[in-house]
């Protein structure tokens, strides 16, 4: 019964997140009172002097007003207890030499008489116990916590920290106190030419030279997985660390920024194939998004999407005046507008449920609410399924582009921006040649209007690139779902091969090619290099603690329209440098808007007839390089 209830204290005392300030601070007042007394007490004891009570009340009143302007002043109170650190403690050693110059004052022209040697006597005991009853007691606290915490978590994992900076060393000491972590830190881990171990505090760093010393090191430790601080070092190792770890079934976490963390304890993950898949950090210049946007009405559209929300959790980071979110899927919607207002309270959200088709509702929305910045991204984009519904995919694609671009016009908005694919380039399959024809569509407008053909300020943007990690239906959920069932994990070909990016790289690139684009050009994105969807699934595989024994790949074949490889340029296009280095312009051929308003009339006429067949050969007349490729319309490139 005493032990349950011992337990019990001592699970309630380290759950607590920290010691109240005020408590600290009326503890180290009674030290420093108790400190005064014995320092007098001590000195007329050892000097043969009369104890004066006055005399100990005016050192005492003295020293807890010099003590408190000291703690106030160097906020020893407020550091968390367990944490306590070197600074922590030269914090006290201040404000007690403010309080024992203090003291030495009231000394000599408050208390009285005294000889010097009895001065330095009570001035030296009561700094020294004061000092030390502080700096034990913050001890003491440090080692219960330690204690009670390896005593009570015993189900953890052993892991290594990559690297031995300042960020890795703070993560640790977080790690070793916080008693909600699953996990027991065996020390630091690098990589070094010259193999050597030597401490960092009170855990030992690793300096390994290969992979043979790092299978010895982890069946000595015993480790279990390797927690990395940064994302550059989890880009450095793709091919030396990670691929062990996925081999030897080590398990693989990670952290966000210590800046992004969202309590105390850093929200520790396990990686994923964005993780492995990302590339270094993207930088935008952020000032000049700033005051690209700031009290402008932005509208996205196809706000529910994958691209479309995440673009709108950018653009709530800047000062815009309000954002309005338009989608056709309701619960899209909803869910978007939830998070947005929870996490930006201040955002005037304006929620829109409604159809790029239409162009009634986007002329109403436009009269309402003036969006003077549109960022398009509503479109249908699952390629086998628009191979099936192809007048679907130019009413949406390419009328609905026409109907958001033609409003934003007639409203005078300053920016349209386009998300296209790199789909479009030479297209194959429907949904290629329905985003292609948008992009002719959107440049040819924005000639016009530079060479006075029509009126209007409104620059048009089209920015192009390959899929992103985690959309909604894509290959990456796919293959989750497969492995979470045993498999099997379906690949088309061996040998396909796709660019991917991640979403947030995605959207921060559209953001700035919004800021640096001065209308009419088709801004391509660096994809980095192609990845075989094949290695992608093996890799899924291995992070999901299976081995490729036990999850088979097996494959389907090419779906209808599907290339084996994606292109992000066509080979009659080159492109120019911008000032980002990760977006270039492409040279690509411009279309005379009087023909293209023509062509996708009658297209469009089309489309909204259901005439399958004879809208993509129309499609196939405005663009002689779509060539269809494993699809039934095939014929009509004979």
């Amino acid at each position: 019964m005493a032990f349950s209830l011992r337990t019990n204290i001592y699970r309630h005392a380290i759950g607590k997140p920290y010691i109240n300030r005020w408590f600290v601070l009326t503890f180290d007042l009674v030290m420093c009172g108790i400190g005064t007394f014995l320092a007098y007490f001590l000195a007329c004891s050892l000097r043969q002097l009369h104890f004066e009570p006055t005399i100990l009340l005016k050192l005492e009143l003295w020293s807890l007003f010099s003590g408190l302007c000291g703690f106030l002043l160097f906020r020893t109170y407020k550091n968390i207890i367990r944490h306590t650190s070197f600074q922590s403690i030269w914090r006290i050693a201040a404000a007690l030499c403010i309080k024992t110059l203090c003291t030495a004052f009231c000394f000599a022209f408050w208390v009285g008489p005294l000889s010097p040697t009895s001065w330095i006597m009570v001035l030296g005991i009561d700094l020294m116990f004061s000092f030390c009853a502080m700096v034990l007691a913050r001890l003491a606290v440090v080692l219960f916590y330690q204690i009670t915490f390896n005593s009570f978590i015993t189900s953890r994992h052993k892991v290594l920290i990559y690297g031995a900076d300042r960020n890795a060393t703070s993560l640790s000491t977080v790690i070793k106190l916080n008693t909600q972590s699953q996990y027991s830190l065996a020390g630091y881990l690098k990589f070094s030419h010259r193999g050597d171990t030597y401490p960092v505090g009170d855990l030992p760093v690793f300096v390994i030279r290969n992979e043979e010393e790092l299978q010895k090191l982890v069946r000595k430790e015993e480790i279990e997985g390797i927690l990395f601080v940064h994302q550059r070092d989890i880009f450095s190792e793709r091919n030396r660390l990670i691929p062990y770890c996925m081999t030897h079934h080590l398990h693989m976490f990670t952290v966000p920024p210590i800046g992004k963390w969202k309590s105390e304890m850093p929200q520790v993950r396990s990686l994923d194939i964005s993780d492995l898949l990302g590339r270094e950090e993207i930088h935008i210049n952020t000032e000049r998004i700033a005051a690209d946007l700031k009290n402008k009405a932005v509208l996205v559209t196809g706000a529910a999407g994958s691209i479309g929300s995440e673009l709108c959790r950018q653009i709530a980071c800047f000062d815009v005046s309000s954002l309005i979110l338009f989608d056709n899927c309701e619960t899209g919607i909803h869910n978007l507008r939830l998070e947005l207002e929870e996490n930006f309270p201040d955002l005037k959200l304006v929620p829109v449920v409604g159809d790029v088709r239409s162009r009634k509702r986007l002329e109403y929305i436009f009269e309402t609410h003036r969006p003077q910045i549109i960022f398009h991204a509503a479109a249908y984009k699952h390629v086998p399924l628009m191979e099936l519904n192809p007048n679907e995919a130019f009413m949406v694609n390419v009328k609905g582009t026409r109907n958001v671009a033609h409003t934003a016009l007639k409203f005078q908005a300053e920016k349209f921006v386009m998300i296209s694919t790199d789909k479009a380039v030479n297209p194959t399959n429907v949904m290629g040649a329905s985003k292609r024809l948008a992009e002719i569509y959107v440049q040819s407008l924005d000639h016009a209007l530079k060479t006075g053909k029509g009126e209007g300020k409104t620059q048009y943007i089209t920015t192009r690139f390959g899929n992103v990690l985690g959309s909604q239906g894509s290959v990456i959920p796919r293959f989750q779902e497969q492995i979470a069932k045993g498999g099997p994990l379906t690949v088309t070909h061996p040998e396909i091969t796709r660019y991917f990016m991640t979403i947030r790289e995605a959207c921060l690139l559209v953001l700035e090619a919004s800021n640096i684009g001065q209308g009419g050009e088709i801004m391509v994105f660096d994809m980095g290099s192609p990845i075989k969807i094949n290695d992608l699934a093996k890799k899924m595989i291995q992070l999901s603690g299976h081995s490729l024994d036990e999850i088979k790949i097996e494959y389907t074949g090419l779906r209808p329209g599907e290339k084996l490889y994606e292109e992000v340029l066509s080979s009659v296009e080159h492109t120019k440098p911008t000032s980002h280095h990760k977006i270039r312009i492409a040279d690509a051929r411009t279309y005379a808007f009087d023909e293209v308003v023509k062509d996708f009339d009658a297209l469009i006429e089309l489309a909204s007839t259901y005439q399958s067949e004879a809208v993509v050969r129309k499609a196939k007349a405005i663009m002689p390089e779509y060539i269809s490729q494993n699809s039934e319309f095939s014929q009509l490139d004979k």
